[in-house]
């Protein structure tokens, strides 16, 4: 067995691993928690932030409407930073409820945004103004009280949300581990643990890519919400090193730890 260790605050609690030569799933293997990338890594780092109530609170907005907004508001070729400040600019107009004209969500969009003291455009302003409008005005009668597949079923059907999105929208909304958000964060790590197969591509096949991730969750016995947000957060902030193929340094040379 393995062994690692995590302090809150004072407070050492042990943990056990298998060994490293050892299957999580077929072809899987744990690796050490002081080697980047290995299940076993994903593990400790779970571990430790649950234990410091880190990534447990998903929601973004305070009503369906608003998750809705929020993810699609972020996303592909939008940083997070940029989706929060127009989310929270739309919220603080009243455009948010379904009632906002493209136009009216439009006008707010292309409006710059002070984003660390730098004034920066919000890309696709119109694209996502008409996603907006139409998605926020067909979704006011959805209800929460259906299945998380199902809400994502429905979700699907909204103008700019495919199952990424949707899938977003269910995990914060729902705090859900039904779904999965495959994004090229989640997706690379997965493909270094060999979760995934290096020329997998969740547009062609995000569901099954999806099932490996919740199993594989199951299999290092964390949350699969958790553990995809823990994810997300190391990999969008490694950045570089991350899309390194060659052998990388241990984590504590790299002094990445949450």
């Amino acid at each position: 067995m393995q062994r690692f260790w995590v302090n809150i605050d004072g407070l050492i609690e042990e943990h056990s691993l298998p060994e490293g030569g050892s299957e999580v799933v077929p072809g899987v293997f744990w690796g050490g928690p002081d080697e980047l990338f290995t299940p076993a890594f994903w593990k400790y780092q779970s571990e430790a932030q649950a234990r410091r109530n880190r990534y447990r609170d998903h929601r973004l907005g305070e009503s369906l409407l608003e998750e809705i907004a929020v993810c699609l508001l972020g996303g592909y070729g939008i940083p997070a930073e940029m989706g929060m400040v127009a989310f929270r600019r739309l919220r603080a107009d009243g455009l948010l409820n379904g009632d906002a004209s493209e136009q009216d969500i439009l006008e707010r969009l292309i409006d710059p945004f002070d984003i660390d003291g730098r004034q920066r455009r919000y890309r696709f302003a119109s694209q996502k103004a008409s996603y907006l409008s139409r998605s926020l005005s067909m979704a006011r009668d959805f209800s929460v009280d259906v299945s998380e597949r199902h809400l994502r079923g429905q979700l699907l059907g909204l103008p700019g949300i495919g199952p990424k999105t949707a899938s977003w929208v269910v995990r914060n909304h729902l705090d859900s581990d039904d779904v999965a958000i495959i994004d090229v964060h989640l997706h690379r790590a997965c493909v270094m643990m060999k979760v995934f197969e290096a020329d997998s591509d969740p547009a062609k096949d995000y569901f099954g890519l999806e099932d490996l991730f919740l199993k594989f969750a199951r299999a290092i016995q964390v949350r699969a919400s958790v553990l995809d947000a823990v994810i997300w957060d190391f990999m969008r902030r490694i950045g570089p090193t991350a899309r390194s193929t060659r052998i990388v340094p241990r984590a504590d040379q790299l002094r990445l730890a949450l």
